[in-house]
């Protein structure tokens, strides 16, 4: 059993939704707006908060920022659930920290195993060794944070997990779709920009000389 945070300022989505995840068997939790998923999330920690993107008082995507500010929630789900599919509102909501971003409508027993799938992939992650070293590099998969020398570097889930899968295989090229089937999952469909965006971040933040594109082919841990 999971806790799941259902966030939409409509109740009867909510109501629909809450009761197709408890028949699942998972712990349920609402709040109808992004400020009060914030203080919900604070007091529940939720396994995976299903967020709305448009709403009064806070948005999803500005809730979802400032979830990911909390340092006892870097490893919750967060899955937008949005009637807006555009590209660019996909990687805007990825560039905030969302893990998964599901267009509405879609059907009950599709939802739940969009949600499922995302706590089935989150509970593999978690078995991971907890730390591993690469040169001046150590990432620590349990507190989801980076350390480069004596420097901490905190990134988004998203951004974390990608970085963890080429610091798995240092050397090693990964391809695009290697990837997206491994920190996306085969149940996720995202923006060809997606990998590119969630790169461009890491090497801002870990620098430009760690990840090395391999043209027409993938990335991988640059360890020369």
């Amino acid at each position: 059993m999971s806790k799941i945070l259902i966030v939409d300022d409509e109740e009867d989505i909510r109501v629909l939704v809450r009761f197709h995840l408890e028949k699942e068997g998972h712990e349920i939790e609402e709040a109808k707006n992004g400020r009060e998923a914030v203080a919900k999330a604070k007091e529940f920690r939720p396994d995976l908060i299903l967020m709305d993107l448009m709403m009064p008082e806070m948005d999803g995507m500005e809730a979802t920022y400032n979830i990911r500010e909390i340092p006892q929630l870097k490893t919750t789900i967060i899955a937008f659930l949005s009637a807006r599919s555009e590209d660019y509102t996909q990687i805007a909501g990825f560039n905030a920290g969302a893990d998964d971003y599901i267009a509405k409508p879609i059907k009950p027993h599709l939802l739940t195993s969009r949600i499922n799938a995302l706590l089935r992939r989150n509970a593999i992650v978690g078995e991971s060794p907890n730390v591993d070293k690469v040169g001046d590099i150590t990432l620590d998969r349990e507190k989801y944070i980076v350390l480069k020398k004596d420097q901490k570097i905190v990134l988004p889930k998203k951004e974390f997990e990608l970085f963890a899968l080429l610091v798995s295989k240092p050397g090693h090229v990964f391809t695009r779709d290697n990837i997206l089937n491994t920190v996306w999952g085969n149940d996720v469909i995202v923006g060809d920009r997606t990998i590119d965006v969630h790169i461009r971040k890491l090497r801002e933040k870990i620098g430009e000389d760690y990840i090395k594109t391999v043209k027409g082919v993938g990335y991988k841990l640059n360890i020369e």
